[in-house]
């Protein structure tokens, strides 16, 4: 109800009368702080530590907090296993800080000392039109990371969740990766080609020299011992 004209009241009495008075229950600018600091807790021992955490650290942990309750969106990738991480990258230095993001990415997986399906764009072009066709974009840039068949992000969501320790979740349940480099391919998960010893030809009298169907553009083929032909 407004109140009536004339003189606006003072003192005690008219802040409790005033609708708009700083004791109503309308939360204030000040009031961010304690919704902040219940993220850490009740106790008086955490509300200790929440204040003197820095506030670089509450911004993160309310951030952590909201992108843990929002649910990752499935991308088009068939998961065969019950989780599985897939890395599109390249290993191309053309655009060095694309080259120094794919590194960090490889680098923190790595980390966890999980097996990770590695699909480098330099070395087969196919996982290219692979990555278009499962995120539906025609502007792609690598890293791409995907776990248990639902796509995390690059490499600034990589870093994020690390540096909150949020990936470890999504990382639990991953197979172990194996000791040892792969002895069909060296680590380098691909081989030559049987059918034409990599130069990507074939010669037959009929129709003299032809791309070979075998293998890909640069006369390899994914090795079967350490990758997966299909996602």
């Amino acid at each position: 109800m407004w109140l009536p004209w004339g003189r606006t009241p003072r003192g005690k009495a008219a802040a409790l009368k005033h609708p708009l008075s700083r004791s109503s229950s309308i939360p204030s600018f000040k009031d961010i702080h304690a919704l902040v600091d219940e993220g850490f807790g009740s106790s008086p021992a955490a509300a200790t530590v929440a204040k003197a955490a820095p506030v670089f650290h509450r911004i993160q942990s309310a951030c952590s907090a909201v992108r843990s309750a929002s649910p990752l969106e499935p991308c088009g990738i068939p998961s065969r296993e019950e989780k599985r991480i897939v890395v599109y990258f390249t290993s191309l230095r053309v655009v060095r800080k694309t080259f120094e993001d794919c590194c960090t990415v490889r680098s923190i997986l790595r980390g966890f000392r999980v097996a990770i399906d590695e699909r480098d764009l330099s070395m087969d072009m196919g996982f290219l039109t692979e990555l278009k066709g499962i995120l539906g974009r025609r502007q792609l840039s690598v890293p791409q990371v995907f776990i248990g068949g639902r796509y995390i992000g690059g490499a600034d969501e990589i870093r994020q969740l690390h540096e909150t320790g949020e990936l470890k979740k999504y990382v639990d349940g991953v197979p172990l990766a194996t000791a040892g480099a792969c002895e069909g391919c060296g680590g380098f998960r691909f081989i030559l080609c049987q059918n034409c010893n990599g130069s990507h030809k074939v010669y037959t009298e009929k129709a003299g020299f032809r791309s070979c169907a075998a293998c890909n553009e640069n006369g390899i083929v994914r090795c079967p011992d350490c990758c997966s032909p299909t996602i």
